[in-house]
């Protein structure tokens, strides 16, 4: 099934929470996250607090706010003309951005916020429609191809535990718990030995 794409808010709300994410990301890199409030926020932003509070109620759901933006994907994954090599090369990027510092970063920040868990959800679509990009592409070429929920269950989930959960150990550099090109390669190898396809 196709999904549609996330869609912004417009007018003067996305002025608004355009000057407000462009100011956190300013100001994270000017004076670092710890020294971040509302008021400097609002101040470099050119609203008032109070239109800050009014949208995100807290600093911490505007964060969340940010990093879910942020990691949205730029663009549609690359077509590297077969389904295997398509999955192999977004799972390789997917694991090298997402256990980045900053990657890491953004997803705690992004699940900080949201009580309801919707900004979960937001970065779960994200990635459910890059992978329906590129399973449609695969269907067109009339190739075998496995649902959306398999690959999120079967690559993106294995990942996201060892993002979060198992994060390799700081005293061991070079060694991000396992989280490797390699590694990703390896989720989409098993996932297509399930339905007999070419990898």
């Amino acid at each position: 099934m196709s999904r549609k794409p996330m869609v912004r808010p417009g007018g003067r709300s996305a002025r608004v929470q355009e000057a407000v994410h462009t100011a956190v990301r300013e100001l994270q890199a000017e004076v670092g996250r710890p020294e971040l409030t509302i008021p400097l926020i609002a101040a470099r932003a050119g609203v008032t607090p109070s239109t800050v509070y009014r949208r995100w109620g807290d600093l911490q759901e505007l964060m969340s706010d940010v990093a879910v933006e942020n990691l949205r994907p730029d663009t549609p994954p690359q077509d590297h003309g077969d389904l295997a090599a398509d999955l192999r090369n977004w799972a390789e990027q997917f694991v090298e951005e997402m256990a980045s510092p900053v990657g890491r970063a953004y997803i705690r920040d992004a699940l900080l916020g949201a009580p309801d868990g919707d900004n979960a959800a937001r970065c779960s679509q994200y990635a459910a429609e890059q992978i329906d990009v590129m399973l449609a592409r695969a269907a067109e070429r009339g190739e075998d191809a496995p649902g959306v929920e398999s690959v999120l269950d079967r690559v993106v989930a294995p990942m996201m535990y060892r993002i979060l959960f198992r994060p390799g150990d700081p005293a061991a550099p070079g060694d991000p718990g396992g989280l490797t090109a390699e590694y990703a390669r390896g989720l989409v190898r098993d996932l297509l030995d399930g339905l007999g396809a070419p990898h």
